[in-house]
C-alpha cells in the first residue's frame, strides 16, 4: 500500500501486484487521521477551553480546497437575498442616525442651554460604543455568529431610542450615545465583512453604503420638518420615528440571520495558517496582516471623520461663514449626502474597473480640488455645488477599503480585521466632529475647511502606504 500526500489530506491507492506491511501506520494514527483530532477539537468541552484564547477554532486544520470555493452571492438564494436587505435596512438607520445629530444640534443646543463643546459631546459619546464593538466583534462572531449581532445591534438601537424619546437630562443622553454607538459599530463591522467576501463587493458594498446615505438624507429631512412645521413639535418626537425603524430592523435582521449560528460561522471561516494567536490579536499585531489592518483601520477614522464632520457642521458654516438663509444652508448638508449616495452606486461599478489602489488615489486628489473651491471661493452657490461633488467623490472610499483589506488579509482574518477596521473607523464620526465643534468654540466655524483639507491629504498618504492589491487571498 502506498501512501500519497495531496495537500492536507492523504490518498491510499492499493498496489495490484504486491501487498505492503502496513502494521507501522496503525502505531501513528495522529499522522494517518489529523481530521479525526480536529473533529474532536469541535466538542462543547474543547470550545469552551479554547474560548481562554478568544478563539474556540483554534485547532481547526488549515483548508486546502479554498482557492477552488466559489463565493457566495447576494442573490443565490432566497436566504442571501433576504439577508442583504435585511443589511441594506440596517445601514439606513445607521445612516438616519448619525445624520441626525447635525440637524438636532441647535434644538439640542437651545433645549438644554449649553456651549459649543458641551453639545459637541454628542459626537464623541459614541466612541466608547464604537471602541467597545471594535474588540468584542470577533467574539460575538465565534461564539453567536451573525444571529448574535442581528439580536444585539438593533437591540442596542431601540433602548438608545426609547431612553432618548423620553429626553433624559443631557449627561443621561451622552451616555445612552454610547450604547447606539456600540450598535452602530457592531453591525458596520458584521455587515461590510459578510457582503466584502461576496462576488462583485464593489458594487454590492456600494448599495450597501448608498442605503447609509439614504437614510443621511431622509433623517434631517424628517428632523427639521417635525421641528419646524409640525407645529411646535419639541426635537425628541422624532425619535419616536428612529423607534419605529429599530423594531423593523430587529424583526427583519432576526429574521434573516436567525440560521447563522456561531457554529456555522465557524466552519465557514476555519483557520488558514498554523499561528496560536487568536484572531484579533495576529490581525492586530502579527505582521504583515497588521500592517493592513491598521493602515485600513486609519483610512476609515480618517474617511469617516471627513464625512460626518462635513455633514454635521456644513449647515452651521454656510449660515455662519456663506450667509445662507435657513432653509437653503439645510439644502446644502442634503446635496453633500445626495451626492454621497449617488457616487457610492455609479462609482461602485467604476472602481473595481479602474482597480481599487488607483481609484482612490484619483478620487482623493480630486475631492480635494473640490475642497479647495469650497473654502476659498466665497460664493453660497460654489460651495454647495462643490460640496456635494465632494460627497460624489467620497462616496466609494468606504467600500473600496473594505475590498482592499479583503483582497490583502487571509479569509479567516476578514471578520476581526475589517471589524476592527470598520468599528474602530466608525469612532472618526466622534473624534473629528468633536474636534471641530471645541475648536470653532474659539475661532468659529469656518476651521471645519482647513480640518477637512488636512484629513483628506493625510488619508490619501495612508491609502498610498497599502501594499499592491492583487487578487483576494483564501
Amino acid at each position: 500500500m502506498a501512501i500519497h500526500h495531496n495537500g492536507g489530506s492523504s490518498t491510499c491507492v492499493i498496489e495490484p501486484i504486491e501487498l505492503a506491511d502496513v502494521s507501522n501506520y496503525l502505531s501513528e494514527p495522529a499522522k494517518r487521521e489529523p481530521h479525526v483530532e480536529s473533529r474532536r477539537s469541535l466538542t462543547l468541552g474543547n470550545i469552551l477551553s479554547d474560548s481562554r484564547n478568544g478563539d474556540p477554532v483554534e485547532t481547526l486544520p488549515s483548508p486546502t480546497t479554498a482557492s477552488a470555493e466559489k463565493l457566495e452571492r447576494w442573490n443565490q438564494s432566497r436566504v442571501n437575498m433576504l439577508r442583504t436587505f435585511a443589511a441594506f435596512w440596517s445601514f439606513v438607520v445607521m445612516g438616519s442616525n448619525d445624520a441626525a445629530y447635525g440637524a438636532l444640534i441647535p434644538y439640542l443646543q437651545e433645549y438644554y442651554n449649553l456651549t459649543f463643546v458641551i453639545i459637541s459631546l454628542v459626537f464623541l459619546s459614541p466612541l466608547a460604543g464604537y471602541t467597545a464593538s471594535a474588540l468584542l466583534n470577533n467574539n460575538i462572531h465565534l461564539r453567536f455568529g451573525q444571529r448574535g449581532v442581528a439580536m444585539i445591534s438593533p437591540g442596542c438601537h431601540l433602548l438608545a431610542y426609547i431612553i432618548i424619546a423620553v429626553h433624559p437630562p443631557y449627561p443621561v443622553l451622552v451616555v445612552i450615545f454610547m450604547v447606539a454607538g456600540f450598535g452602530n459599530g457592531l453591525a458596520d463591522a458584521a455587515w461590510n465583512a459578510w457582503i466584502g467576501n461576496m462576488a462583485n463587493p464593489n458594487e454590492v458594498l456600494g448599495f450597501l453604503h448608498a442605503f447609509y446615505g439614504v437614510g443621511a438624507v431622509l433623517s434631517p429631512l424628517i428632523a427639521t420638518t417635525m421641528i419646524t412645521k409640525g407645529g411646535g413639535m419639541p426635537w425628541y418626537n422624532f425619535y419616536y420615528v428612529m423607534i419605529g425603524m429599530a423594531v423593523i430592523e430587529l424583526a427583519t435582521s432576526i429574521t434573516a440571520f436567525w440560521g447563522a449560528t456561531g457554529a456555522e460561522f465557524r466552519a465557514k471561516n476555519p483557520r488558514s495558517t498554523d499561528a496560536k494567536d487568536n484572531r484579533m490579536k495576529e490581525a492586530l499585531i502579527r505582521l504583515p496582516h497588521a500592517r493592513v489592518t491598521w493602515l485600513c483601520a486609519l483610512f476609515l477614522l480618517g474617511y469617516v471623520g471627513i464625512e460626518v464632520a462635513l455633514g454635521g457642521w456644513i449647515v452651521k458654516f454656510m449660515l455662519q461663514v456663506r450667509d445662507g438663509k435657513p432653509f437653503a444652508s439645510g439644502m446644502t448638508a442634503t446635496g453633500f449626502w445626495m451626492g454621497l449616495t449617488v457616487g457610492r452606486i455609479i462609482l461602485g461599478f467604476i472602481t473595481p474597473k479602474l482597480g481599487e489602489k488607483l481609484a482612490i488615489a484619483i478620487y482623493l486628489p480630486l475631492t480635494m480640488a473640490l475642497e479647495l473651491v469650497f473654502w476659498l471661493v466665497p460664493q453660497f452657490y460654489v460651495s454647495a455645488v462643490a460640496v456635494a461633488f465632494q460627497g460624489f467623490f467620497l462616496g466609494p472610499l468606504f467600500p473600496a477599503a473594505v475590498v482592499a483589506a479583503t483582497k490583502l488579509l487571509p479569509r479567516h482574518l476578514h471578520v476581526s480585521a475589517i471589524g476592527f477596521a470598520a468599528a474602530f473607523g466608525g469612532s472618526g464620526a466622534a473624534i473629528f466632529p468633536f474636534a471641530v465643534g471645541a475648536i470653532a468654540q474659539g475661532h468659529g466655524v469656518k476651521v471645519l475647511q482647513p480640518i477637512i483639507l488636512s484629513l483628506l491629504g493625510v488619508i490619501l498618504g495612508l491609502w498610498l502606504c497599502l501594499p499592491r492589491i492583487h487578487k483576494k487571498q483564501e
